[in-house]
């Protein structure tokens, strides 16, 4: 599975994370998914700090699935926080929720969101969306590079995360792209 890419999901519900383990197993996709529960773990997933600092054991990700309602930070504040660190702007993060509310769309690309896509209860729609991630993990990989938004996204006003907010270690040296 070395050779696979890694697929990181932020989620709190564990019918969801199943649901969606199952349906990437039913699409054939080997990709291991790592579930981390809130917000608080998606960031250490990513700076690989504390329990995650074994990139053997927890490698970086290729893709990163998020659900916005998420216990601690929420998954808005896990975006504001992929902002500030200019070596995760490029991960893709799809955003999975069961918000249909515009706003929350809206707010999720601005904050850098490459998709939003509102989770589904039915298997097969949720293997439709395991095959499609397939699908774009091996574009990524032929084409060694991710599909980023526009330049002039996200717009130019600030959204400096709370100041509150406990400081991170900077991201580990993201891995080169795949040949």
């Amino acid at each position: 599975m070395a050779d696979q890419p890694t697929i990181l999901l932020a989620e709190d519900n564990e019918d969801d994370i199943i649901l969606i383990e199952r349906a990437f197993r039913k699409a054939r996709i080997l990709s291991p998914v790592i579930a981390v529960r809130d917000g608080e773990d998606a960031i250490s997933y990513l700076t690989g700090f504390g329990r995650f600092a074994d990139r053997s054991q927890f490698p970086f990700p290729d893709l990163f699935l998020l659900d916005l309602r998420l216990p601690g930070r929420d998954g808005f504040e896990v975006l504001r926080w992929i902002q500030t660190q200019p070596d995760l702007k490029s991960l893709p993060v799809i955003v999975l929720t069961q918000s249909d509310r515009i706003r929350d769309a809206n707010e999720a690309y601005r904050l850098g969101a490459f998709s939003f896509l509102i989770k589904g209860t039915d298997f097969n729609d949720t293997a439709r969306f395991a095959q499609s991630v397939s699908a774009y993990l091996a574009k990524v990989r032929n084409n060694g590079d991710s599909h980023l938004p526009p330049a002039a996204w996200p717009p130019t006003d600030s959204m400096e995360p709370h100041s509150g907010s406990p400081t991170y270690p900077q991201p580990l040296q993201l891995p080169q792209a795949k040949s």
